[in-house]
């Protein structure tokens, strides 16, 4: 067997030595080049985000909730999350929600309401029972739009995991600036200066908003800061006296 000079054997490990550090190297900055050139997709940029504004489009429905503490004004997105606003406004035309109560109330969070036996355990969706291709049973899907998003004053579908959409509903009412919260290459530049003024950005993607408050938001901060008690779960949310939704009004609903 050919032999071979120690200098050599060493020069040969020397250079396997720096080709494997130049080569890590390069791996690392490749690695790092990608994290930071990482850029926010141009597209949500151009999306509509009908929320920052009160005018109320032809596609979209408007309907004010009458309430022991005044009225609240929503407009309604049909374009982006059709089933909500048909089950809202459906529920509402039959006096679904009248004389029902905010029962749970969290002050700079939300005020929940929508439920006929006023505890957070009932509540159903017009399809139940009726067609089991929107609901089977459990409550009728999520409807997540990039268009839409948990600012205060928006008005979202509750549930009780994805997909179980039923009738109750809360209406976003924290005024803290959580803008911090926001990835600002996931949304809009717009909602995200929006989430300064309030709103729960950790709610995005798992509740359907399907309205905005346009009036009356002087009135959802009036039931936020209601005296509340514990409720059957020990959360400080119950409120001592109840405000009633007593009924609802449709003033236009988009075809």
């Amino acid at each position: 067997m050919k032999k071979f000079a120690p200098q050599i054997i060493m020069a040969v490990i020397l250079a396997l030595l720096i080709a494997s550090i130049v080569g890590y190297q390069h791996f690392a900055n490749s690695s790092n080049s990608a994290t930071s050139t990482t850029k926010k997709d141009p597209k949500l940029e151009k999306v509509a985000l009908p929320q920052l504004t009160n005018a109320v489009s032809e596609n979209e429905s408007e309907v004010t909730l009458h309430t022991s503490y005044g009225d609240i004004t929503i407009k309604l997105f049909n374009k982006y999350a059709p089933l909500a606003v048909e089950n809202f406004i459906t529920h509402a035309k039959q006096s679904y929600y009248n004389n029902t109560i905010f029962h749970r109330v969290i002050n700079n969070f939300m005020i929940q309401g929508g439920d006929p036996k006023g505890d957070g355990s009932g509540g159903e969706s017009i399809w139940k029972g009726k067609d089991s291709s929107i609901d089977s049973g459990n409550g009728f899907k999520n409807e997540i739009s990039t268009s839409l998003y948990n600012i205060r004053g928006a008005v979202s579908m509750a549930n009780t995991g994805a997909d179980t959409n039923g009738s109750q509903f809360f209406i976003v009412q924290n005024k803290k600036n959580l803008s911090k919260q926001v990835d600002e290459n996931n949304y809009p530049s717009k909602i995200y200066d929006a989430y300064k003024k309030g709103g729960v950005p950790s709610l995005d993607g798992d509740y359907t908003v399907f309205g905005q408050v346009i009036k009356g938001m002087s009135v959802v901060d009036k039931i936020a800061e209601a005296k509340v008690k514990d409720n059957a779960s020990g959360e400080a949310s119950k409120p001592v006296n109840p405000v009633k939704i007593t009924n609802i009004t449709i003033i236009k609903e988009a075809k």
